[in-house]
């Protein structure tokens, strides 16, 4: 739980940073000042994917994996292989 509280707080300030860019775009600031802006966002983002990983891994694949459905415990590990699957297409 306090790793979702952490991830909420990230993901407010992330927000604040997409008005600022929106912001920007709207007073035609200089398109390398936006980049970078957008760069820290995505920087800011890969964070939050990283804490909420980290807490499934530590919760949810733990217990499918100690557990005694082996089926359960495919699907766990099958969630983790397409969701690195899909990061690796970005």
């Amino acid at each position: 739980m306090v790793k979702h509280e952490e991830a909420l707080r990230r993901l407010k300030i992330v927000e604040g940073h997409l008005r600022g860019i929106q912001r920007m775009l709207e007073e035609d600031q200089y398109c390398i000042d936006v980049l970078r802006q957008i760069q820290a966002v995505q920087s800011a983002l890969n964070k939050v994917s990283t804490l909420i990983l980290e807490n499934h891994l530590n919760s949810c694949l733990i217990t499918a994996v100690r557990g005694e459905d082996p089926e359960e415990r495919e699907r766990v590990l099958q969630e983790i292989t397409e969701i690195f699957d899909a990061a690796t297409r970005v």
